[in-house]
């Protein structure tokens, strides 16, 4: 269970209850001649250790490529500008020319 005393002390507001409108979520096929891709990046704290991935899927849900990269020590931040600095390199390593 999630303790929301953190979130108190910060007077960070919190709406607890019955969910009203669930939304479902569903990955989407990209438009015809386009790619998709989905990026994701973790530290074990902030500043820790930190890793980046990422998966490049075409219109028809096709695999076109995927990178991980460990990233040494860095804070969350830091990590989410890798991401964009790894999505570019292997987008032109298989042929991207729009990113």
């Amino acid at each position: 269970m999630f303790n929301f005393n953190v979130l108190k002390f910060f007077d960070i507001n919190t709406r607890s209850g019955k969910v009203l409108h669930p939304l479902p979520v569903r990955w989407e096929f990209p438009s015809p001649d386009w790619v998709r891709i989905n990026t994701d990046g973790a530290t074990r704290g902030s500043p820790s250790l930190a890793a980046c991935g990422g998966i490049f899927r075409g219109s028809m849900k096709d695999f076109i490529g995927g990178f991980s990269a460990f990233l040494d020590i860095h804070i969350a931040l830091v990590v989410e500008f890798y991401e964009i600095i790894h999505v570019t390199k292997e987008g032109k390593k298989i042929g991207l020319t729009s990113l």
